[in-house]
């Protein structure tokens, strides 16, 4: 690069830093202005050498994930500098002693959390998990570990362009899969909302473009109907001399399309495509009752819907969220959403835990946040070995909805959405868990795997008789129940293991073999268990007796345990060496064609087949994910399992690319709605079958009341075929509604 160039680079890395010392302004001290000072001249200097796949200097990344932390979350100074240091360590040859030595032990602290696992890992194991895992351990420490990380991957998102597609798609699903769950957690609506869209833009590119084209085309008769619908409530606060300001928000990209799969519905269907937003400025000891006096007015002049209403502000979400929503019937007869809060609901709502904690001296007891960081560090406490069960049960426990249940003196307790009557007993306490014998839910016996509901309250019964059994692990979600249970199973299970080793201890004697490591790695191998305790175990439980110990010696005389003992440095004739294992024709030609698997001709030697989860054909974006046992199974990257494949197995998916020329038929189903018409069925028939010229497999229609719904499954070549053929179907008289069917029963 010539000096003219670099000079340019320099230009703009100084403007990006003091557009960055411009935003902290307001909340810095001059002391701090030389700690960022400093902090920039240290990553400026250790990245001098770095480039971003775009071509840009990597400084511009670390300045912009800064300028977030302060302006779109609000933390201060030492997050800043933490910002312009979080990728030194795990990019340059700097070290967390180099850190802590240049800066302090707390910016180093908060660095270590950022930096990323590197070295060998066992090959199942998903590295992101453990860095997400790693990530949270530091969190019970500091929560501006997280708080970084969320910037620094939603700028990673909004520069994801300068990426191939393979790791677009897997960086927008891990999105997906942690970060965007954690924002919504954390309160961060507004960081939440765009980490959506964008992982959107690049896992359904059309659907992204189509709804953004839609939002484009219908802005200015949104902007009339919003108008005429809030002018009538603006003279009707303005009567009552509330302090207001009405804002309308448009739903996000994501949100919508979530709107049009669960309802199934195209765009024009989905009333809610924006709500109204009203902000009250009143005190704090005034906030509930004029946020009800709102929705009065509101109430009389629109119909509210009885079924809509959601009060959270009696009852806050645990990220902190408060508000009033209601669904009104407007005078065009169109459903409209309104909000209505307080000028500080609405900036927790927006920025989350820094407004959060602004806010916290003014409220009174422990808040939903609160509640959140505490029930991180329980389930830290008692977390899986395995990161990736652990990462399931981070998501079941902190990431879903919540229910509110409460105990027989009317004391509320908040348990995730699917707890049963089990998960409440341990979370009262451990030992009321463990002697749980069942429960009472609205005075009424239930079983514990009973699921809890809203409101119900609960009564435990206990017996000092009853202990943990192994099928109650299968009765929890919360991880706090599992990690119980699985304690005290292990605790019986060692126990009863120490008699085991006693009685296989016996028992060898008996054949005359030692009771030896290497005759019990023998016998490990032999019966195929992981390790002596589970050995004990089943000795122990009666499952290995004297006849399978029997069994297992005579089948072995010419080269079990007693070969062993004749030869104990393990020489072995000829015959018995080891015979090299086959290849595998998957991972030879993943060897031989890394980037891609061309899926269908002259691949006979290439164990693949087509995932039943979301039915898969020719032209669907797809791609390819390697299985232990079923070689290549081949998906749509829309398929409902691919955010966690792609997330949590990033290192067993290839990319996938349809490569057939021959016309070979996949089946493919569709589900049809609409108003029952005479001949409509001959007229599906004969439009399948005469016009496209296409093999019915089954097809199946009920009819009710004059509307009907059906289903087909047909043979099709490809995508575009599939949707000539759907769009014909719409034309026919009575038809309303065709989709595809994701997942397809399999072939009988």
């Amino acid at each position: 690069m010539d000096e003219a160039a670099l000079a340019k680079e320099r230009t703009e890395i100084l403007k990006r830093y003091r557009s960055l010392l411009n935003v902290c302004r307001p909340t810095i001290r001059k002391e701090d202005r030389k700690r960022i000072r400093q902090a920039f001249d240290f990553a400026a200097k250790a990245h001098i050498e770095h480039r971003r796949k775009s071509g840009e200097p990597y400084i511009y990344h670390p300045i912009a994930v800064a300028k977030i932390v302060v302006e779109e979350i609000g933390l201060g100074a030492t997050s800043v500098v933490c910002s312009l240091l979080h990728d030194v360590v795990e990019d340059t040859d700097y070290t967390l002693e180099d850190i802590s030595e240049y800066f302090d032990e707390e910016v180093s602290r908060i660095i270590d959390g950022l930096t990323k696992i590197s070295g060998i890992f066992d090959q199942t194991t998903s590295i992101q998990a453990e860095n997400f895992r790693k990530m949270l351990l530091t969190l019970s420490d500091d929560v501006r570990v997280i708080l970084i990380k969320l910037a620094d991957r939603l700028h990673n998102m909004r520069t994801l362009d300068s990426l191939p597609p393979k790791k677009q798609l897997k960086v927008a699903n891990e999105t997906l899969y942690l970060f965007a769950p954690l924002a919504h957690r954390l309160g961060f609506h507004a960081i939440k909302s765009e980490l959506e869209d964008l992982a959107l833009k690049y896992t359904e590119p059309e659907v992204y473009q189509t709804i953004q084209q839609k939002l484009a085309d219908t802005r200015e008769e949104r902007s009339r109907f919003i108008q005429a619908f809030t002018k009538p409530i603006r003279k009707s606060l303005q009567k009552e001399d509330l302090d207001f300001n009405i804002l309308a928000r448009t739903k996000s990209v994501s949100s919508i399309w979530g709107k049009m799969k669960n309802k199934e519905v195209p765009f024009e269907e989905v009333y809610d495509i924006f709500a109204i937003r009203i902000i009250l400025n009143t005190p704090y000891y005034r906030e509930k009752a004029d946020c009800w006096k709102a929705y009065s007015l509101v109430t009389d002049i629109y119909q509210p819907n009885p079924d809509r209403l959601r009060d959270w502000i009696s009852t806050p979400k645990a990220n902190g969220y408060e508000s009033l929503h209601t669904t009104v019937m407007s005078r065009q007869g169109k459903w409209v959403e309104v909000q209505i809060r307080t000028a500080r609901m609405d900036e927790v709502a927006e920025k989350g835990y820094a407004a959060h904690w602004k806010y916290k001296e003014s409220a009174t007891g422990e808040s939903g946040i609160d509640k959140w960081l505490r029930r991180i560090r329980e389930i830290l406490k008692s977390a899986e070995t395995d990161a990736l069960d652990f990462i399931d049960d981070f998501k079941l426990n902190l990431f879903s909805d919540e229910i509110i249940v409460f105990t027989p003196k009317g004391e509320l307790r908040t348990l995730p959405l699917g707890s049963t009557a089990l998960d409440f007993a341990y979370s009262i306490h451990t030992q009321v868990g463990d002697n749980c014998l069942g429960a009472k839910v609205n005075h009424k016996l239930v079983p514990l795997s009973h699921a809890l509901k809203s409101g119900d309250q609960v009564e435990i019964i206990t017996s000092k008789k009853q202990y943990p059994k192994p099928d109650w692990l299968n009765y929890v979600t919360t991880a706090r129940a599992k990690g119980k249970i699985k304690a005290a199973l292990k605790e019986q299970r060692k126990n009863q293991a120490e008699d085991g080793k006693e009685i296989l201890e016996r028992k060898l004697k008996q054949f005359k073999i030692e009771f030896t490591p290497e005759n019990i790695q023998k016998l490990l191998d032999h019966f195929k268990l992981p390790a002596p305790l589970d050995l004990y175990y089943e000795v122990a439980i009666g499952k290995i007796g004297q006849k399978e110990l029997k069994a297992y010696v005579s089948e072995q005389e010419g080269g079990g345990i007693l070969s062993y003992i004749r030869n104990p440095f393990g020489r072995q004739r000829e015959s018995q060496q080891p015979k090299e294992p086959p290849k595998d024709p998957i991972r030879q030609q993943m060897k031989e064609k890394p980037d891609t698997l061309l899926i269908g001709d002259n691949l006979e030697n290439l164990s693949y087949t087509v995932s039943p989860c979301c039915n898969p054909i020719p032209g669907d974006d797809v791609f390819g994910f390697v299985t232990i046992q079923d070689g290549i199974k081949i998906h749509r990257n829309s398929c409902p399992n691919a955010v966690q494949l792609l997330s949590k197995y990033a290192y067993r998916v290839v990319k996938a690319k349809w490569m057939t020329s021959q016309s070979i038929a996949f089946l493919a189903g569709l589900r049809l709605s609409g108003i029952d018409e005479v001949g409509l069925l001959q007229d599906i028939t004969n439009t399948i079958s005469s016009e496209y010229n296409v093999n019915i497999r089954n097809i199946h229609i009920d009819t009710h009341d004059g509307t009907f719904q059906g289903e087909l499954m047909l043979y099709i070549h490809d995508t575009q075929h599939l949707k000539n053929l759907i769009k014909k179907l719409k034309k026919i008289r009575g038809i309303q509604k065709v989709t595809r069917i994701g997942k397809l029963e399999p072939e009988s």
